[in-house]
């Protein structure tokens, strides 16, 4: 049996969304402000390519010129070489909490200029800076690259994946470290992922019933706790409270409609106000079938062609379905399978009843 597309969302959001909010842990709601990564870039030249490298971009010969200065190796002035064999590259990679100099991190390079493919480059030492300027990391190494990209003598080409973005696996080292605060701070700060007053005051409750006086709700995401101020008590108290389970508030009323793809989801807080739907599909068809008139042998006559046309009209699922007050998510799915409506049509029903002050939900579209 083949299900329509409705069922399958129906289905779908059925097994992800339990009847009852279930227990979280902490470390799944929130997180420790000032503990995370931090992004890094830089700009830096890759060498060693096979004749897929850059044209002679000024840019790329300033690069070239620097990077050949650091070695003692001096260019002639005016003389632009062929960079064919170089690439200039953009380096991104993320920092993390805690990241101690010597320390190794991924970084990854993508091409900047007209770059083919940077398949078989090497990094030349480049730093990586923060935002506030200041250089945290050193990246150099040789990079792996997914991506393929051919091409024949009459012009044709294949591109298998993105040859132009390498990576390189520990191709950065530490040079700084970020200060987060967790040593020095009287109290830290813990910020839930997406703001709710009753989760934020939940989180407190539980905090406050394992470790009596330490938290206090800021606003609808910030917690202060009172931390000891060894590091070592420190740590223990909020790996400790990471792992205290919290029953978090039940999401918003929401429906989530993706324009692009026609998906549309509904959460299990979705109610509807008292309201009854129809939705009918108008279908005209206008069926041709032309015929040949050929004259009698002896006379005068031409052949001509004679237009034949059949016109009809259907109009399909006249069906009204009633919905009672407080109607569910259930409720709501059976009465769109019984009007037979597809994903685009749901949209169209959904807004409608928004309209109409039937739906008791925020609509988002992406």
């Amino acid at each position: 049996m083949k299900l329509r597309p409705i069922t399958l969302i129906a289905v779908v959001i059925a097994l992800l969304l339990p009847h009852a909010v279930m227990a979280e842990r902490i470390r799944d709601l929130g997180a420790y402000q000032g503990v995370r990564t931090n992004q890094l870039t830089g700009y830096g030249v890759v060498v060693g390519l096979v004749g897929t490298g850059d044209d002679s971009l000024e840019y790329v010969t300033q690069a070239m010129r620097g990077v050949s200065g650091r070695v003692g190796v001096q260019l002639p002035a005016g003389i632009n070489p062929s960079l064919k064999n170089a690439a200039a590259v953009m380096i991104t990679a993320d920092l993390p909490a805690f990241a101690k100099p010597g320390q190794r991190i991924d970084v990854t390079v993508s091409a900047l200029g007209k770059a083919k493919s940077l398949r078989g480059g090497a990094l030349i030492m480049s730093p990586l800076y923060g935002a506030d300027g200041q250089i945290y990391a050193m990246a150099q190494g040789n990079l792996a690259v997914g991506g393929l990209g051919i091409s024949g003598a009459d012009g044709s080409k294949l591109t298998v994946n993105i040859p132009t973005v390498g990576r390189i696996a520990d191709g950065a080292s530490v040079e700084r470290t970020v200060e987060t605060g967790f040593n020095s701070a009287d109290s830290l700060r813990w910020n839930l992922f997406q703001s709710d007053f009753l989760t934020a005051a939940r989180v407190r409750d539980a905090v406050n019933r394992a470790f009596p006086g330490t938290a206090s709700v800021e606003d609808g995401v910030t917690l202060a706790l009172r931390l000891p101020s060894q590091a070592d008590a420190r740590a223990s108290m909020m790996a400790a409270i990471e792992m205290l389970d919290v029953t978090p508030a039940e999401t918003p009323a929401r429906v989530i409609v993706n324009s692009r793809t026609g998906t549309v989801v509904i959460n299990s807080a979705v109610r509807l106000a008292p309201a009854a739907i129809s939705h009918g599909k108008l279908t005209v068809r206008i069926d041709e079938k032309p015929t040949i008139s050929q004259p009698n042998a002896f006379s005068r006559g031409q052949t001509a062609v004679q237009q034949s046309s059949t016109l009809s009209a259907e109009e399909e699922g006249r069906k009204v379905a009633l919905f009672k007050p407080g109607a569910s998510l259930a409720k709501l799915v059976d009465a769109l399978n019984l009007l037979g409506v597809s994903p685009s049509d749901l949209v169209a029903i959904l807004e409608a009843l928004k309209q109409a002050g039937a739906l008791k939900a925020e609509m988002v579209v992406i």
